[in-house]
């Protein structure tokens, strides 16, 4: 790639936490397959925080678009023009099929306008007492735990506690340490960016790192299978939960409902999407408090005044701002969708420069997040960026995505993030230790080694 290559380590400022070391000089195609498995965001140049729109060729023609009004045009007002990229596709595709996440046009819209109901404020809202009941469980494992502790790890435990109970609440036929570890394993080791995938070949050719993920994808099907079988035979729940909501659902204006298979990759989806990114959110917010106390203190007062010693609720979210400020500048500095590429199908001009069909968009929202053009001192830790009253580009903050195809679960996720942290924080203090998290993108940006802080009460 004519990006740049960088060390493999993160780097860390004094004062500012954790960043990825970004390219200095250029990668040629092997050079981008090997970083690209060993971190996809070191194929971020420097260059690409300070300027609009970086471009180049490594196989195919590629340009890395940083600028709010291109971006714009990406992503909401030609959509259609610019669908999800085939390295995409030959990432997820194999484990959750022709879903939401995956599909496009017609195929795409359908199932969209179905699942949408299930994702109403009013849904949202009913499903948050597991979200409590899940903050409630989290502070108790972590007031007894003794020396540091891996916050990451007690986060993924918290979320796919909420996911499977939202999804699947009736536990029936839903063995939930299978699906994780199938979901784990299949992130962990086969959804790594192949030299194929660089290359822009055929998903036909076998990529290697991922021959031995069948049997994963294959028992993680098998179980939610099970557990649909087992609903259609016992009826809705008296609230009903994500699969109750998705069964029911139909596109408003065909009448079209989701097969058995398409209601299975879907809910897949939701189930990876649904608890990895909230777990990463809340990791990265508790290792951002405790490199910042000031900001903790803060957060654990207005956390104290209002909880007292009860766990946080849906009802709770409009007085806990000083929370929401902290999960919207994790995102920003650590957003779990750190890397996103589209294809162009059509000649087109954004920022000036040329675009051919079959070119390469690549929307880095890593570098976006940190732009100098659009956030002062970017890299610094700083919830007021997100304060009463401040205004920015919609198109220069994208945890979710925007336009049709921002995430559907985007509100779920925010609600769960601010119950659980605001629980945390008003019973819990986070301090660093010497193991600093790297951050590191696989398929999410993850915190390479954890995040391990010593826990208190308070």
């Amino acid at each position: 790639m004519d990006g740049h290559s960088a060390p493999h380590q993160s780097s860390q400022r004094p004062g500012y936490p954790a960043r990825v070391p970004l390219g200095r000089k250029p990668l040629g195609v092997i050079g981008s397959a090997l970083t690209a498995r060993r971190n996809v965001l070191e194929l971020i140049p420097e260059i690409a925080t300070r300027q609009p729109m970086v471009s180049g060729r490594t196989g195919k023609r590629w340009h890395m678009v940083m600028d709010p009004e291109a971006l714009r045009v990406v992503l909401k007002d030609r959509v259609e023009d610019y669908p999800k990229s085939l390295v995409t596709k030959l990432i997820l595709e194999p484990a959750i099929g022709q879903s939401l996440f995956v599909a496009e046009g017609a195929h795409w819209r359908w199932q969209r306008r179905a699942a949408a109901p299930a994702f109403a404020q009013r849904h949202v809202e009913a499903l948050a007492p597991v979200m409590t009941a899940a903050a409630e469980a989290s502070s108790r494992r972590l007031a007894a735990a003794t020396g540091p502790v891996d916050v990451f790890a007690e986060t993924v435990a918290a979320t796919f506690e909420v996911i499977s109970d939202v999804t699947f609440s009736g536990g029936e036929g839903f063995d939930r340490d299978a699906v994780h570890q199938a979901i784990d394993t299949y992130i962990a080791g086969t959804a790594r960016l192949s030299v194929l995938d660089i290359l822009g070949l055929p998903g036909w050719i076998p990529r290697p790192g991922r021959l031995g993920s069948g049997r994963d994808l294959k028992r993680m099907k098998l179980v939610a299978d099970d557990a649909i079988r087992a609903r259609e035979q016992s009826g809705p729940r008296p609230i009903p939960d994500l699969l109750d909501l998705l069964r029911a659902g139909a596109d408003p204006e065909t009448g079209r409902a989701m097969s058995r298979a398409e209601l299975r990759d879907n809910l897949l989806t939701f189930i990876v999407a649904g608890h990895e990114t909230t777990a990463l959110t809340l990791a990265w917010a508790l290792y951002l408090v405790a490199f910042d106390p000031q900001v903790q203190e803060r957060a654990a007062i207005e956390a104290r005044a209002l909880l007292g010693a009860r766990a946080a609720t849906a009802q709770d979210l409009p007085g806990l701002t000083y929370t929401r400020q902290i999960v919207d500048e994790a995102l920003r500095l650590y957003p779990p969708a750190a890397f996103l590429s589209r294809t162009s199908r059509i000649h087109d001009r954004l920022c000036g420069r040329e675009i051919r069909p079959g070119d390469t968009i690549m929307l880095p929202v890593y570098a976006l997040h940190r732009h100098h053009l659009l956030w002062d001192d970017p890299d610094r830790f700083d919830p007021e960026r997100f304060g009463p009253g401040v205004t920015r580009d919609r198109f220069a903050f994208l945890p979710f995505g925007a336009g049709p195809r921002i995430c559907i679960g985007a509100s779920f996720a925010l609600q769960e993030a601010v119950i659980i942290l605001a629980t945390l924080l008003a019973r819990l203090r986070f301090d660093l230790t010497d193991r600093l998290p790297a951050p590191r993108m696989i398929l999410t940006l993850r915190p390479h080694g954890g995040v391990w802080l010593r826990v208190s009460p308070r």
